[in-house]
């Protein structure tokens, strides 16, 4: 009897594999299978697949495309810069379950002037097809192709021999379009994308086990669409040499993320020099390819040229966020600003308590009222109000309250305060001040609502070529102050790293600042790395507070 039950249950185990497997074949090549399962299958990414790809040219009767056919990626080719015509990369896209037997799905995309199998060893039976733009498309005729890592699922259009792609799963392509344009405007590539969207997690910082944390404040990239040109390069290019931005500026913030190794990058602001970004996107991934390469979380927020491209700023927030290893978020949508947001770090090993806090925050742009005060704007009520109501919060909560060390607190903005102006209270050996500081007309009183929330630091950009700190105290110093930090505050510029925006003021040289973070003992250190500095040098360096006390300097 046993055996029986046994030898039964073999012969089916057998003709159940042997239809399965059936039917994995048929599915494969006809798609026999419901829909509802393939969306369950492990090689199968819901959504859209690309089908063709091809290169329209507009002129002023506008472009001769069936828009019920053809999707348009809205970037025109020719940035906007053409005399009279635009170029557009169209794209036709279909739901997996909608293809039909006569849909191809595009498998590949090559660009050039010859068929890419002329340069191909095992040529085998691949047949590319020509579109305009010396674009190249492998086609597979078969429905299953869909279900392949191989599809293309998306396209995108970067700018610029520098056009980097950070984000997972895509593949930006070698060779620029092949479309005629003035030398002037940053060439067109295409990038597409295999397979579904690749998921993206936000990082956590983390103390390391040697109980540190070091922040990298870069400000003022002023990155371009294209390689950008160098402003008051200094040291000066060689005479007759030309001096690109963007390259020589990356490769400085390189250097100095290899040397210092950095836990958080704080990008405080103007990473995109909007007058040359008229493809806003490429600039953006040009600075998070440089730490997700590195595995370098880094958070941003905006100054007052990065909106002054293509995209505004919710649009560069949700980009930036969008990202890997990326800490932005746009903040609360009733607060003014786009970027109003804490970073929380946590103590060592896998604590869930925090040891540091970072709060960042939106500095806009221009004075809203230039009648009556002229230059820039500053930091709304909402802002600080709800600065006010998340530190108490914080500070109030088991991850904070629980925490056994002294914990921290400091923020970054990237215009200044006006309190930036009081250079009497500039820390000797500290940083200088060439440039007279461009802070608000109006003060909204953020200064003493940092102290009262024991925020030791704040730091800004904007002023390039200021790179000084000073020591600031409470308006009120009689008043009875309930904080660790005795009513004292370090207020520091970062210093301008990048070569797309100006220098000068007898012969500037960019740099960052560093924030090196002994959470164990509650000392903090700052200094700055200046480019084509050789050595490495530790430029001002100074300690900030020891033991939680914030010092003179």
């Amino acid at each position: 009897m046993t055996r029986r039950i046994v030898r039964t249950s073999i012969q089916l185990a057998s003709i159940t594999s042997i239809v399965l497997f059936l039917i994995f074949l048929l599915d494969n090549r006809y798609r026999v299978l419901p829909n509802k399962i393939h969306t369950y299958l492990p090689i199968h990414h819901p959504g859209l697949v690309i089908t063709d790809i091809t290169v329209t040219i507009c002129f002023f009767s506008g472009c001769n495309v069936d828009t019920k056919v053809w999707h348009h990626i809205e970037k025109d080719l020719y940035l906007d810069q053409g005399w009279f015509s635009h170029a557009y990369v169209h794209v036709q896209r279909k739901k997996e379950e909608e293809l039909l037997d006569a849909d191809r799905v595009v498998l590949d995309v090559r660009i050039g002037r010859l068929d890419p199998v002329t340069s191909e060893k095992n040529k085998g039976d691949k047949q590319w097809e020509s579109r305009p733009g010396g674009i190249w498309l492998l086609r597979s005729a078969k429905r299953h192709a869909s279900d392949s890592q191989k599809a293309i699922t998306a396209v995108d259009v970067l700018f610029g021999a520098d056009a980097v792609e950070p984000r997972p799963g895509w593949e930006i392509k070698d060779q620029a379009l092949l479309i005629s344009s003035s030398a002037d405007i940053p060439e067109p590539r295409l990038s597409v994308r295999r397979g579904p969207p690749h998921p993206v997690t936000k990082p956590i910082p983390r103390v390391r086990k040697d109980g540190k944390f070091k922040i990298l404040q870069v400000a003022d990239l002023h990155l371009s669409t294209g390689l950008g040109t160098c402003r008051d390069p200094e040291p000066p290019s060689p005479e007759g040499s030309h001096c690109d931005a963007d390259p020589r500026t990356l490769e400085f913030i390189g250097s100095v993320l290899d040397s210092e190794k950095p836990d958080l990058v704080i990008l405080s602001g103007d990473q995109v020099n909007g007058e040359t970004a008229p493809d806003a996107q490429t600039a953006v991934f040009k600075f998070a390819e440089l730490f997700i390469k590195r595995n370098i979380p880094y958070a941003t927020i905006l100054g007052n040229h990065d909106d002054e491209g293509s995209l505004d700023r919710g649009a560069l927030m949700s980009l930036t966020e969008s990202l890997p290893l990326s800490l932005s978020e746009p903040g609360p949508a009733t607060v003014d600003g786009v970027g109003n947001y804490v970073v929380e770090v946590l103590a060592r090993g896998t604590s869930t308590h925090s040891a540091l806090t970072i709060y960042l925050l939106d500095t806009h742009g221009y004075s809203p009222d230039e009648a009556h005060f002229k230059g820039y704007d500053w930091l709304k009520k909402s802002q600080i109000d709800w600065f006010k109501e998340t530190a108490q919060t914080l500070k109030n909560s088991p991850s904070h309250k629980d925490y056994t060390h002294i914990h921290l607190n400091m923020a970054f903005l990237h215009i200044p305060l006006p309190e930036f102006r009081n250079l009497d209270k500039m820390i000797h050996g500290a940083g200088s001040a060439p440039e007279t500081p461009t802070a608000p007309g109006f003060n909204s009183g953020f200064k003493d609502a940092l102290i009262e929330n024991d925020i030791f630091a704040v730091s800004c950009g904007h002023d390039h070529a200021n790179d000084y700190c000073l020591l600031e105290h409470h308006s009120a110093p009689s008043k009875e102050l309930q904080h660790s930090i005795d009513g004292k505050l370090w207020m520091c510029y970062g210093g301008g790293s990048g070569f797309g925006g100006y220098g000068g003021y007898g012969g500037y040289k960019r740099r960052v600042r560093v924030w090196d973070l002994d959470l164990g003992s509650a000392r903090v250190e700052t200094w700055k790395k200046v480019e084509g500095d050789p050595d490495g040098t530790k430029v001002d360096e100074k300690v900030v507070t020891d033991g939680g006390r914030v010092l003179n300097g």
